[in-house]
């Protein structure tokens, strides 16, 4: 656990929380990232605008703190293009197949009680556990 940092953790979740909070006041819209960007690259006439800035401001947020700091994350991937790709669309499919994200179900759906979003969190973290175990103890990831 080389990586454990509860109080930025802590902080982060925090942010998150209440900018999902302030969305539902505020707009009255669930902050379901996958949701808001279909809106983007398959706009309607009347909610469009908003979505365009709440997607420039998940790209710009990260630039500014690089702007502030002076340093940006450093990520490591042993993960080939083709395979980040793949693994991106499986991704954009699986948000379909399942109506939502982890921030739609996982932070707002549960927040509001809702067994579906109970049962889809349950099944993406099931699908991620048994993901990592494949690959790092079946297949020979590190």
């Amino acid at each position: 656990m080389e990586y454990f940092t509860p109080v930025s953790a802590a902080i982060g979740g925090l942010l998150i929380g209440l900018a999902a909070t302030l969305m539902l006041w505020t707009n009255g819209r669930i902050t379901g990232i996958s949701g808001i960007v279909s809106g983007v690259l398959i706009p309607s006439k009347t909610d469009t605008l908003w979505r365009v800035c709440f997607v420039a401001g998940l790209i710009l947020g990260p630039l500014a703190y690089i702007a502030v700091s002076g340093q940006g994350p450093t990520i490591v991937t042993q993960a080939s293009p083709l395979l980040s790709i793949v693994a991106g669309l499986a991704v954009g499919f699986g948000t379909r197949l399942g109506s939502g994200c982890t921030s739609g179900h996982g932070i707002c759906g549960i927040a509001r009680f809702s067994k579906r979003s109970f049962l889809a969190t349950a099944v993406f973290m099931l699908t991620a556990i048994v993901t990592v175990y494949v690959t790092r103890h079946l297949v020979g990831g590190s």
